[in-house]
């Protein structure tokens, strides 16, 4: 009987891809109009560039930029960039359509929810509190707070042991195979593909389930 569902968090509850791509993008333009004399291509691949080498989570995606271009740390560079990606990128941050009512019916259904998500543990908290829907989630499990993320399957346990229920009780819900499906499969969960965000039209999946959109979960759920 299933008893719990875990969620990822990133392209799944909301559309990471793209509301980041955006932010960065707008914060370049912001940079150039503050003296960063580089075009816009030149600087979006550099940037690219410190993102794939540094990750997501590193905090001077923007200080590393600057010097790489210009030779210094110009400061009021630096700040247009930061401020300018943080104020686009809250603008734009919206669950999916359908992430809010898809909760509640799950919420209805007497099942435990939990988010297990790779990241700092502050930035995923600031998402969730952003995107108002903390109330939902009995559990949030980030990889920093646990010491490893995702793909390693004790991240997967970590999780587990949190919501206190067994693999065979939960269904994991993620877009990446890789990261999300394998390892969840591979402790005994139940797994759903989403076909959303970045990874989407990747759709070779080991999944016992696959999905297009959150308003297509609550019924699943009824079937298994």
């Amino acid at each position: 009987m299933i008893k719990g569902v875990l969620f990822d968090l990133d392209d799944t509850l909301y559309n990471s891809s793209e509301f980041a791509r955006r932010a960065r993008k707008e914060a370049l333009k912001a940079m150039m109009d503050a003296g960063l004399h580089n075009s816009e291509e030149e600087a979006e691949k550099v940037l690219n560039r410190i993102i794939l080498q540094k990750g997501s989570n590193y905090s001077m995606h923007f200080n590393d930029l600057v010097k790489a271009l210009k030779g210094d740390h110009d400061p009021k560079i630096i700040a247009t960039g930061i401020i300018t990606y943080h104020n686009v990128k809250f603008s734009l941050l919206r669950p999916f359509p359908d992430t809010i009512s898809s909760l509640i019916k799950l919420k209805s259904k007497g099942l435990k929810l939990g988010i297990l998500t790779d990241g700092v543990t502050l930035k995923q908290w600031e998402k969730l509190i952003r995107l108002s829907i903390c109330p939902f989630f009995d559990e949030v499990i980030t990889s920093e707070e646990f010491g490893l993320g995702k793909p390693y399957p004790e991240f997967f346990e970590h999780g587990l042991s949190k919501m206190n229920l067994k693999p065979e009780e939960v269904v994991y819900i993620g877009d990446r195979e890789d990261r999300d499906i394998i390892p969840a499969k591979s402790l005994g969960m139940k797994t759903v593909r989403i076909y959303q965000g970045k990874y989407s039209d990747i759709k070779e999946t080991s999944a016992d389930y696959s999905i297009n959109s959150l308003s297509e979960l609550p019924d699943l759920l009824e079937n298994m």
